[in-house]
C-alpha cells in the first residue's frame, strides 16, 4: 500500500468514530477525498459525499459507514463509578479490563473499565458471563460530585487501542469495521481521477453514519442522491481460524481477496459485472451467501425509492467486534480497484434490470 493511502487509514481508524458521534471522523475522510473530487457536502445528520465526474450517467454510489461500536455514559452512582449503554453490537466480555476515552465537550477523559480480580471470583456464579448493566467505567475520581466535573449522561465512550502492522501484510485495529469502507470509497476516487476521460458514470464516494445503531444514515443518503445503482462496502467475518464453523459460517480466508455476496439485496446483473471485471483484472474473489439480510447498509438502500440496484462487497476481518479486529491489508488494496473497475466498465446511461 502507499505510504499517503496507509497513513489515511491509519488516521481514520485511529480517529473515534462512535455511532451519532462521528464528526471528527468524518472531517479526516471529507479532508482526504476533496483532492479527488469535484464537489464534496454533507448533509444534516452529517452524512458526507464526494462525488467525482459530476453529470456523468449512470449515477453510481459507493457505500461504507463511518461509525464504530461504542459505549455512552448511563448512570454515575454515588461514589462515582460510571455506568454504560452500547452503541452498537458491544460484546461485554472483551470490554473488561480495557482502557477507555470519554469524549467529552471539554476533550478526552481517561478511564478504565474495571475487572474483578480472579480471586475474588472463585464460585463458578461470580464467573458468570457480564451483561452490558455489570460493566462499570472507573475515571480514578471519589465521589459523584468529581465525576460529575469531567463527564455527563450521553458523552460517547471508545476503547484506546489503535492501528498497528502485524506482519505478512495484517494489520490491527479495534474499528476496521468498517473503516476500511470509507477508506476504500475514497481510494476508488482516486483511483478514478486519472481516468476522468474513460469514465462515463457519475460516481459518489459516501461515508455514511449510525450503521451499527440500525442501518440509519445510508437511508438517508439513498434516499437523496437517488443512485441508479450502488455499491457498498463492509467487512465480514472471516473463518480461518480455530473454534469458528465453517459449515455454519462459510468458508471466508484472509489473503484470499474480498467477498461478494450472492441473493436477497444482491442484484444479480451487477454481482455477475463485478465478477466479470474481477476476472478481467485478476482480482482474487471469495463467495458468500446470504438468507434473509445481510446485516450491513445493502439491506435499506436496495428497497430505497423503490429499488436501487446494489451489491455488497467485504473484506475479511478476525475477532469482528473487538479490540483486536484484524485484516489484511493486500486484501483491502483489491476493494477500490474491483470498484474503479466496474465504475469504468459502464457504458453511458447503462441500467441494471432483472432478467426475465
Amino acid at each position: 500500500m502507499r505510504d499517503k493511502s496507509l497513513e489515511f487509514l491509519r488516521t481514520l481508524v485511529n480517529t473515534p468514530s462512535p455511532s451519532g458521534h462521528e464528526i471528527r471522523g468524518q472531517r479526516v475522510w471529507l479532508g482526504y477525498v476533496r483532492e479527488y473530487a469535484d464537489e464534496t457536502f454533507s448533509d444534516a445528520y452529517g452524512n458526507c459525499v464526494a462525488v467525482f465526474n459530476k453529470g456523468g450517467s449512470p449515477r453510481i454510489m459507493l457505500a461504507a459507514h463511518a461509525d464504530e461500536i461504542a459505549l455512552t455514559v448511563n448512570h454515575i452512582d454515588k461514589d462515582g463509578y460510571v455506568y454504560v449503554r452500547r452503541l452498537g453490537g458491544v460484546d461485554p466480555i472483551v470490554t473488561r479490563a480495557q482502557r477507555v476515552v470519554v469524549h467529552t465537550q471539554a476533550g478526552p477523559v481517561l478511564g478504565v473499565i474495571g475487572n474483578v480480580a480472579p480471586h475474588l471470583t472463585k464460585n463458578d456464579r461470580d464467573r458468570r458471563v457480564p451483561e452490558i448493566s455489570d460493566l462499570f467505567v472507573d475515571l480514578g475520581v471519589r465521589n459523584r460530585k468529581e465525576a460529575e466535573a469531567l463527564v455527563r449522561i450521553g458523552d460517547p465512550i471508545t476503547l484506546t487501542q489503535e492501528f498497528e502492522l502485524l506482519r505478512n501484510h495484517l494489520a490491527i485495529a479495534r474499528a476496521f469495521d468498517n473503516r476500511i469502507g470509507t477508506f476504500a470509497v475514497a481510494e476508488t476516487l482516486r483511483l478514478l481521477s486519472g481516468q476522468r476521460k474513460k469514465l462515463k458514470a457519475e460516481v459518489s464516494a459516501v461515508s455514511n453514519i449510525m450503521e451499527e445503531v440500525g442501518l440509519l444514515g445510508a437511508r438517508q443518503i439513498a434516499y437523496s442522491l437517488k443512485p441508479d445503482a450502488a455499491l457498498v462496502v463492509d467487512v465480514t467475518h472471516a473463518t480461518d481460524y480455530p473454534t469458528v464453523s465453517q459449515t455454519s459460517h462459510g468458508d471466508v480466508r484472509m489473503g484470499k481477496g474480498p467477498t461478494l455476496t450472492h441473493g436477497g439485496c444482491n442484484h444479480p446483473e451487477i454481482v455477475r459485472r463485478l465478477e466479470s471485471v474481477a476476472r478481467q483484472q485478476k482480482i482474487r474473489l471469495q463467495h458468500e451467501a446470504m438468507s434473509a439480510t445481510s446485516g450491513t447498509d445493502t439491506d435499506v438502500i436496495f428497497w430505497t425509492r423503490g429499488g436501487i440496484p446494489s451489491a455488497l462487497i467485504s473484506l475479511p476481518n478476525r475477532y469482528m467486534h473487538s479490540p483486536v479486529e484484524l485484516v489484511s491489508l493486500e486484501d483491502l488494496e483489491q476493494i477500490p480497484e474491483l470498484m474503479a473497475a466496474f465504475a469504468l466498465s459502464l457504458k453511458r446511461g447503462e441500467q441494471f434490470k432483472v432478467r426475465i
